[in-house]
């Protein structure tokens, strides 16, 4: 399954920045490889529903 972010768990409202970032602490090598998309698929990536992503922001 091929990862899109909006539908993550993972991905929630900074109140910092006024966005959206994924709340994953990844290492240096997991992020290099995530923003220079040598990698096809999240490993954190699970999938949310519109309940289950409402819910967390509550």
């Amino acid at each position: 399954m091929s990862s899109n972010c909006e539908y993550c768990v993972n991905y929630a409202d900074d109140p910092e920045t006024g966005g959206k970032m994924c709340v994953i602490d990844l290492d240096e090598d997991e992020l290099y490889r995530f923003m220079t998309y040598n990698t096809r698929d999240c490993p954190y990536f699970r999938m949310g529903d519109e309940y289950t992503i409402v819910h967390k922001q509550i």
